[in-house]
């Protein structure tokens, strides 16, 4: 059975095509093996038979075509070309129109076809990824890339082994032939192996002469002149393939490459379908010019701020948007200057010179490299660990990012850009800051020395857009039967709490309990960080308030449900009981407050109970234990728990009833409905579907009375 050797490079003019027929004919000649070689190169057609001296009539699209057509009459004699330098040559087209009736399935039955007949098929593979070229690499047990020492080749060479990782390809199968190995001014082969994580297997040194007359002879160069140095070291290679059984490498073959159906060479979509399409980025700056892209950005950085004087500057500049602009036009003139001045020539695109003077003046005068994160509609939360390590929330997934401060101090500096404007400071005498922006978003900055790793600083951005429960039952945070039971929950005032962890989505279902709330009630919110954004005309908007810099002047939230409960209220809705307001919501819940709703930190509906009694002991109010959880019996109706799940979605896990208490410690509760996951895709989303738990509320006749519509089908177990 033969063993597949595929020869390819992503840059052309290496000399792959003539490695590809000189080892073909050194394993034939030397080597006294059956050798079939093919020409795969469906982009320059020809080369491979004019240096071989061979008239191809039929291809691999005629051989592919009769494989299909008739398997049991096709004769390889009639496709394949032997000549007289012992191998047999198959062509892949005689014209590039032909490419079009070759496809995986075409390369897979040729190659089922030819193993059994030959040693070794050499391939040369071409240099574009395409389908075609991803199929042929998948019949290899060995890759041969070609390299020569230069700094471009080295870097395709990186390119091309990145990508066929993404494609599954194991290292361990690919080895390097470095061309032109003993070149004047070239890179040496010890510096390459170190730059790539792959052997090198031949080194080939450079004969032109001997070469051009082999190529003009049409005559293999290790025939035409066996002696030389360049055919040696051909020989040696093809040798060592003999010899070396380790080498070759047996891989599992790529299910989403098989049998597609498709013509070859489309283009941009190959990237596409191998789902290694990149979205259109901002232009990229080479590796070996970072450490001085940075170092020149901090010098203009400096400059900047000296000449505008920025660090003696009155935050309050920034809170006013017209001198905020006049200020970075003026700056945006000095800093294309200071480029000039300090970069000279060194910069040549003007793609990255204009995203320079950009970050610069975002560092200088902006919010830095969170100026695009902030800007970006799908990004949920950014959080800052330090000056190096920047972090974001998009689409409900957690990823690193590449942007990064140029300082501690500049990071320090932007948190107090941020939070000037809302009358806010940091510094170590009040070292920690939790507020509101104007446009709503949360922010959390805190600095040394709390914070042992430089200034740490998370922003929730706040979400413009408001949710429907249609919304949420097209994207699955809910079923049908889910939403029309909490509806009537609203509506019947049943006193609602919602628990779930940081970020499950415990806000953005508390404002859609409050869409099912009607126009003409009275609606008092608390907040700490006003996010509820609710619909009806009739609602009145109370937010805390931190201590100022004295430490005074702090209105709490249970200072605010103090005063609410004098207001005149229909429902109060507390955006989170995290302490001592917890014992007074449920009071009030107790005391003609019905139809009041509150999110609570909880890791499932039976640890909300744990949490309440904890923090209604914080309180300091001595009451036992007895009389706490009667109290949160009679106050809570229902538990909507929320989280977030491993693939970034957002579900309610659960729709539980509070029915009392089941002895005198314990209080009972019945699941209503349930998430059951079953599974994860290869892909990583999750699996699963809402169940009703077979139990029919006990307040189901007291909704029925009130005329609230609701079917008892939607309880039962499937």
């Amino acid at each position: 059975m033969a063993k597949v050797i595929t020869i390819f490079s992503t840059k052309g003019g290496v000399g792959k095509t003539l490695l590809a027929a000189n080892l073909a004919v050194s394993l034939a000649k030397d080597q006294n093996k059956k050798v079939c070689l093919i020409d795969l190169d469906l982009q320059v057609v020809g080369d491979m038979a004019r240096i071989l001296n061979m008239s191809a009539q039929k291809t691999i699209a005629d051989l592919g075509y009769a494989l299909r057509k008739h398997p049991q009459n096709t004769d390889k004699k009639d496709f394949i070309l032997s000549g007289s330098w012992g191998i047999d040559f198959l062509a892949g087209v005689l014209r590039p129109q032909q490419s079009p009736y070759i496809d995986a399935k075409v390369i897979k039955d040729v190659f089922e076809f030819l193993r059994p007949d030959y040693d070794y098929i050499v391939v040369d593979a071409g240099k574009s990824f395409s389908e075609i070229f991803v199929a042929t690499l998948n019949e290899a047990n060995l890759m041969l890339l070609v390299v020569t020492p230069d700094i471009l080749s080295i870097y395709q060479t990186k390119w091309v082994l990145d990508t066929l990782q993404f494609l599954h390809f194991p290292l361990s199968m690919i080895k390097v032939a470095l061309n032109r190995a003993d070149s004047l001014s070239s890179i040496s082969w010890q510096e390459i192996r170190v730059n790539l994580p792959v052997d090198i297997v031949a080194q080939v040194p450079s004969e032109g002469k001997v070469v051009g007359l082999a190529v003009n002879r049409s005559v293999p160069v290790v025939i035409d002149s066996s002696r030389t140095k360049i055919s040696q070291a051909i020989k040696k290679l093809a040798r060592d393939l003999v010899l070396e059984e380790e080498l070759f490498t047996e891989h599992a073959k790529i299910d989403a490459l098989r049998l597609k159906e498709t013509p070859v060479e489309r283009g941009g979509e190959f990237w596409q379908d191998q789902n290694l399409a990149d979205k259109p980025e901002e232009p990229k700056i080479k590796e070996e010019e970072m450490d001085e892209i940075l170092l020149l950005k901090r010098r203009i950085h400096n400059r900047l701020i000296e000449e505008l004087n920025i660090k003696r500057m009155d935050l309050a500049v920034f809170s006013d948007a017209n001198k905020t602009k006049e200020l970075k036009n003026r700056a945006e003139v000095l800093v294309s200057n200071l480029l000039v001045q300090e970069a000279g020539a060194f910069i040549s695109s003007s793609e990255i010179r204009k995203k320079l003077v950009k970050e610069i003046i975002d560092e200088a005068l902006g919010l830095g490299p969170l100026e695009d994160l902030l800007a970006d509609p799908e990004i949920t939360d950014i959080m800052v660990n330090n000056k190096d390590e920047i972090y974001i929330e998009k689409n409900g997934k957690i990823e690193i990012t590449s942007k990064k401060f140029i300082s501690n101090e500049q990071l320090k500096t932007i948190i107090e850009r941020i939070i000037a404007p809302i009358g806010r400071r940091i510094d170590e005498s009040v070292p920690m800051v939790d507020a509101r922006l104007s446009d709503g978003s949360r922010i959390n900055a805190i600095i040394p020395p709390l914070s042992l790793t430089g200034p740490a600083l998370t922003i929730r951005k706040f979400k413009k857009e408001i949710f429907k429960v249609e919304e949420l039952i097209r994207i699955g945070t809910l079923n049908q039967p889910m939403a029309d039971f909490i509806r009537a929950c609203v509506l019947a005032r049943k006193n609602i709490i919602i628990s779930g962890g940081t970020g499950s989505g415990k806000t953005t279902i508390l404002n859609i309990l409050s869409e099912f709330i009607p126009n003409n009630e009275r609606i008092v919110t608390i907040e700490d960080a006003a996010e509820l954004r609710l619909r009806q005309e009739h609602w009145v908007r109370l937010e805390a308030r931190t201590p100022n810099i004295e430490g005074k002047g702090a209105v709490t939230i249970k200072d605010l449900f103090r005063n609410t409960l004098r207001m005149r209220p229909d429902r109060v809705i507390v955006g989170e009981c995290r302490g001592v307001e917890t014992l007074d919501m449920l009071q009030a819940m107790n005391t003609g407050h019905d139809g009041s709703m509150t999110t609570v930190h909880a890791n499932s509906t039976r640890d909300v109970l744990a949490r309440l009694d904890s923090m209604i002991l914080m309180s300091g109010i001595e009451l036992p234990m007895r009389a706490i959880r009667e109290m949160i019996a009679s106050a809570v109706h229902l538990i909507i728990h929320t989280a977030r799940l491993i693939d970034g979605t957002r579900k309610i896990m659960a729709v539980t009833e509070v029915t009392g208490m089941k002895d005198e410690m314990h209080i009972d509760l019945r699941d209503i409905f349930l998430f059951k996951q079953l599974g994860v895709e290869p892909s990583g989303k999750v699996i699963g579907e809402f169940k009703a738990a077979g139990y029919i509320p006990n307040f189901i006749d007291e909704i029925k009375s009130k005329g609230i519509p609701i079917s008892t089908d939607i309880f039962t177990a499937k």
